[in-house]
């Protein structure tokens, strides 16, 4: 009965239709005008905007021919190491002696120009036809600039633009106190790299292994941003960058920059 009564009189009231209604707080109506600004904002960058994204792998200064193995033409045992580790030496100079079972003594010498990186054989060793007995880079002058060689994953190196920044970690400088190593690609390779190739490059067939684990790589050149500031004579994310000089076969990781992508190719399914 007390809720007839309250209906009755409720249809008795006026309407009150000239009363305000109150459709949002303004805190509402902010807060409304807030989201519809962010999302014109992502609408406009996913169609105007792009993504930048990068991609690591492992590099290694040298200098731009790379590096060769000498190997004996004959075997025998070394009676004499002509040539020191780090020496540069011109074309077809002498490197070691070795004298064969006929009693004849064989002079072992460089292919081209360079500096003897590694010595494999020692005096007194017996050594076979073909033994690798050093490896020799092929720098004719001391100011030959050095370049980085990175060996990116072959699906990624399609997608390096010419000219692309690459960052370089390098192992034998502390980062955190001198930074990263700056530079820009030279030049990216055709095809990818064989752990013979890779070795053949570098001089160092345990490089060869270490860089195809994962897969055979696509060698990407590197040009080393100079700078008459610091005493390597290299750009490095620091003001200075370290108190020395880098050598060729200093090992790094690169963070090369890919092309930038719109973000709406991979929001969209």
């Amino acid at each position: 009965m007390q809720f007839r009564q309250q209906a009755l009189a409720k249809l008795q009231s006026p309407e009150e239709l000239d009363l305000p209604v109150r459709f949002a707080r303004p805190q509402g109506w902010l807060a409304l005008s807030v989201t519809v600004v962010v999302m014109a904002a992502a609408s406009v960058w996913a169609v105007t905007g792009t993504v930048a994204s990068t991609v690591s792998a492992p590099a290694v200064l040298t200098h731009g021919e790379g590096s060769y193995i000498l190997q004996s033409p004959v075997a025998g045992q070394v009676t004499e190491v002509v040539a020191q580790e780090g020496e540069r030496l011109p074309a077809n100079a002498p490197v070691l002696k070795v004298r064969t079972a006929q009693g004849a003594t064989t002079v072992v010498r460089t292919v081209a120009a360079g500096r003897v990186t590694a010595l494999a054989a020692t005096i007194g060793a017996i050594i076979s036809t073909g033994a690798n007995v050093a490896a020799v880079e092929k720098v004719a002058h001391a100011d030959d600039p050095l370049y980085a060689t990175v060996y990116v994953p072959a699906e990624s190196a399609a997608t390096i633009p010419a000219n692309a920044a690459v960052d370089l970690t390098v192992q034998s400088v502390p980062t955190q106190q001198y930074g990263v190593l700056r530079g820009h690609v030279k030049a990216v390779g055709r095809s990818v790299q064989t752990p013979q190739q890779i070795s053949s490059f570098l001089g160092d067939s345990q490089l060869g292994e270490q860089f195809t684990k994962k897969g055979r790589p696509v060698a990407v050149l590197v040009r080393l941003d100079r700078s008459a500031a610091t005493k390597s004579g290299l750009k490095w994310s620091s003001a200075d960058g370290p108190p020395f000089t880098l050598t060729s076969m200093t090992l790094a990781t690169g963070s090369i920059r890919l092309a930038d992508q719109r973000p709406v190719d991979w929001l969209l399914p």
